[in-house]
């Protein structure tokens, strides 16, 4: 089942204008060849989007991402990513500042960046092949926990430290169909990370 694009924490977000203009050019310099790959994009049947994608920026444990819903967009500029700025996993509660509302995986991208001050990038991307591939090859969340919760948040703490996601940077949501992460010390090697798992033209 997709469920895909609604926001499960409770979301204090304060419209305001867009905040750090040049993350927000790195970011989408590297969402262009993950859109291309269809590894975001939407669900015209379903009318809502799929993936996002942040990076580390301000203050420590705060950063930027892709805003709700805007995953059917070719391409995004600095209006379409939102400030995460304060967030509480437990109370599942995300405060965020931009032109729109924050992601719904948001919480998920914070109790990641949580784990290592190393990660400086997330993408967090879909793709039913892949998914399929390497659902339990790669570290796989266990498949009873929903997308956006506090117990994501615990699974992946449990990935990074009993599964190579630690290392490797790469992981599979079980429990969140065709859901996929990346992570890399900058939105480059999330990027390529998460665009290496494709496989290449032939191989079948």
């Amino acid at each position: 089942m997709i469920d895909e694009g609604y926001i499960k924490y409770e979301s204090d977000w304060a419209e305001a204008p867009a905040p750090y203009p040049e993350v927000a050019a790195e970011l989408e310099r590297w969402r262009q060849p993950l859109y291309a790959a269809g590894l975001i994009g939407h669900y015209e049947d379903l009318g809502i989007g799929f993936g996002n994608i942040s990076m580390r920026c301000g203050e420590p444990g705060q950063f930027l991402i892709s805003g709700t819903q805007t995953g059917h967009l070719a391409s995004t500029d600095q209006s379409h990513y939102s400030l995460v700025d304060s967030y509480d996993i437990e109370a599942n509660y995300v405060h965020c500042v931009g032109p729109l509302q924050a992601s719904s995986e948001a919480m998920t991208h914070a109790a990641i960046y949580e784990l290592d001050p190393g990660i400086g990038a997330i993408v967090h991307a879909h793709s039913r092949e892949i998914w399929q591939r390497l659902l339990h090859q790669l570290p796989t969340t266990d498949g009873a926990v929903a997308y956006g919760t506090p117990q994501m948040a615990a699974e992946f703490s449990r990935l990074f430290h009993e599964t190579e996601f630690r290392d490797e940077g790469l992981a599979v949501m079980a429990g969140h169909d065709e859901g996929l992460i990346s992570v890399g010390r900058t939105m480059e090697e999330a990027a390529r990370k998460m665009l290496s798992l494709q496989e290449p033209p032939g191989s079948d």
